[in-house]
């Protein structure tokens, strides 16, 4: 049970002091159960973001659901989601009730401009980690720059391609080279 009250209290902490939404969590989380707690292996939770990322809801959440299960099966989702949750919805909750007045000062306009850039930065480095992480195999450089430039050239001509397009696509590509190997290797296995 103090293994569940200690996921919990961390995914509260992270949910609490992270500003910018699930992406600027990852970076935490890897932190939090990578290198410190060594709750998932970095391959492992490579693998987590990307299914939490394809699949639906905030990923975040999902991070969190997959993370509470591995260490605590149902309950260990439950706490670690609710951990998750509950300081986002209390904080969007206590600003709903004074959203105008609480828009309408400027010091705050001021601080959420400061928040923005540093969410940008923590996105950053989340990706760059992840990229870091990665297998250097020739299929994962060509899908990635290929996601790259596409995603620029698409933004320059101001195509509207949604992201989970770009995740799907990459799924298929996946799928296609590994069912090439596996028949290729039954074929080979026939001689």
């Amino acid at each position: 049970m103090k293994k569940l009250f200690n996921l919990f209290f961390t995914m509260l902490k992270i949910g609490l002091f992270t500003f910018g939404g699930g992406y600027a969590m990852i970076a935490l989380m890897e932190n939090e159960f990578v290198t410190k707690r060594n709750y998932l292996s970095n391959d492992e939770f490579m693998d987590v973001v990307a299914i939490a990322e394809s699949t639906p809801g905030p990923i975040a959440i999902n991070l969190a659901t997959y993370i509470g299960y591995k260490q605590g099966k149902f309950f260990g989702s439950l706490f670690a989601t609710l951990g998750m949750c509950i300081p986002s919805f209390t904080i969007i909750y206590v600003i709903s009730l004074f959203l105008n007045r609480f828009l309408e000062l400027e010091i705050i306009a001021s601080a959420f401009k400061g928040i923005q850039v540093g969410v940008i930065f923590i996105i950053f480095m989340a990706g760059a980690k992840m990229l870091k992480g990665m297998k250097k195999t020739v299929f994962n450089v060509t899908v990635l720059t290929l996601t790259a430039v596409i995603s620029v050239i698409f933004s320059i001509m101001m195509i509207d391609f949604s992201a989970i397009f770009y995740i799907l696509l990459s799924g298929f590509l996946g799928l296609v080279i590994y069912l090439i190997g596996y028949f290729k290797s039954k074929g080979d296995k026939k001689k």
